[in-house]
């Protein structure tokens, strides 16, 4: 995201809080589960992405720009159906189009790029290849059992958007149960910061198999060199239906 000049001619960065209610810091960790359980991890992922690609949902997207007290002064909303066409594409249509009413920051290319790639985080063997994956130890997450990891890049390359923080794996079902972190990297230019939120993004079991994301919510100050920011993000996805079919997908993108 990067903040508007007076002139809406300069971008600033903008920088999340910590949400309230996070996940207390794991326990010192216990006997590391090894490298055998990321690989299923990223073998069950690859089976839930090709799964959710098959789903049609709903995606909520509320962005609120707020003062230092809490009280919005500006929001991005926008309610997008996941759907597939009569061609029995993957598609985006518009149920509420956008309503840009932002009085102190631009959402960027990168802002949308996130909320499809980023925030709903999932650890494929494709993606294996980006990270280092460091085990933290046990913790019981959403009264599930789980194992709690580290995630970092390993490098940060041009032209990736990627994840860096903590994600919780069911015991029982070696999938992603709650993830914690930020999108990188961080952009700074001369034309201004484009920065992004601290977020964390809950799954929930879809037809008793896999766990899809439900909500993804963030609450922070961006440290902007002109300025701190305080800034909500709510994305919520609903109505989870199956549809099965082989497809491609069209995403949209609206207009800034």
């Amino acid at each position: 995201m990067r903040a508007a000049s007076t002139h809406l001619s300069r971008f600033l960065p903008l920088a999340l809080t910590a949400l309230a209610g996070a996940a207390q810091a794991p326990a010192a960790p216990a006997q590391d589960p090894g490298p055998e359980l990321i690989r299923e991890v990223a073998a069950k992922a690859a089976e839930f992405q090709a799964a959710r690609d098959n789903y049609t949902y709903r995606q909520t997207v509320l962005f609120q720009e707020l003062d230092p007290r809490g009280a919005e002064v500006g929001r991005y909303r926008e309610v997008r159906d996941i759907i597939f066409n009569p061609p029995k594409e993957r598609t985006e249509v518009f149920v509420e189009r956008p309503r840009l009413a932002l009085k102190n920051l631009r959402l960027t290319a990168e802002d949308f790029r996130d909320i499809r790639e980023v925030k709903p985080f999932v650890l494929t063997r494709q993606d294996l290849i980006h990270y280092t994956v460091r085990y933290q130890g046990r913790e019981t997450m959403d009264e599930q059992d789980c194992f709690v990891f580290l995630v970092r890049p390993r490098q940060i390359l041009d032209g990736l958007r990627l994840f860096e923080g903590r994600i919780w794996i069911s015991e029982r079902d070696r999938q992603i149960v709650r993830a914690e972190g930020r999108p990188v990297p961080q952009i700074y230019s001369s034309q201004g910061d484009n920065l992004f939120p601290h977020f964390t993004t809950i799954y929930r079991p879809i037809d008793g198999v896999y766990w899809f994301p439900i909500r993804t919510f963030a609450d922070d100050t961006l440290p902007f060199r002109s300025g701190p920011q305080r800034v909500r993000l709510t994305v919520q996805y609903d109505d989870y239906k199956r549809f099965t079919t082989d497809s491609t997908f069209h995403p949209l993108t609206p207009t800034t």
